[in-house]
């Protein structure tokens, strides 16, 4: 239920950061989702690491969720200071150059539907956080409406449809009789 919940405001933050990208959302006003879903992840993150259970496998679920918090805390500060996004844009090369590994291990063991599902949510991802870089660190403008549009699709395919499956048992582990 942990991850649903994630993903289903994951899915919000990508989708109005793809929105804000692409000039339909203001600078200062994107700061308010950024920041409540960077809040979230990271309390997410704390208690799979920290919480009772942890082991080596929820401590790795904190650490790639560590990579989302950073990014949304980044992003609602660059907005709050007014920074160029350049630093931010290397910090998505080293997450988009991260996640290719978390990719392929997802990927040889994907079993279930939602094992394929979710190996394609790290691909996507991974291009999207490589989008961001050429973007913001190489300034490659010419990028700009369709990472704006690829980070809000990705908000609904990556995010908000599969965090309303898995809060709703529809998919994961409630759907094949798991806990």
């Amino acid at each position: 239920m942990l991850l649903g919940m994630v993903l289903l405001y994951v899915g919000a933050v990508l989708f109005c950061n793809g929105l804000w990208v692409m000039g339909r959302i203001g600078d200062r006003e994107i700061t308010v989702i950024n920041v409540f879903v960077g809040g979230l992840t990271l309390i997410a993150a704390l208690f799979l690491a920290f919480g009772p259970g942890a082991d080596a496998g929820s401590i790795r679920a904190a650490a790639y969720t560590l990579l989302f918090t950073f990014t949304y805390f980044w992003v609602a500060w660059n907005r709050w200071n007014g920074a160029d996004g350049r630093g931010l844009g290397w910090f998505c090369f080293f997450v988009g150059i991260t996640v290719i590994p978390i990719t392929l291990v997802s990927l040889g063991g994907a079993v279930s539907l939602w094992d394929w599902w979710f190996t394609l949510c790290w691909a996507s991802w991974a291009v999207l956080w490589l989008l961001f870089w050429a973007l913001l660190a190489l300034n490659k403008e010419n990028l700009t409406q369709f990472t704006g549009a690829f980070c809000a699709l990705q908000g609904i395919y990556t995010g908000w449809i599969p965090g309303f499956m898995l809060l709703n048992g529809w998919i994961g582990p409630l759907a094949e009789g798991g806990a």
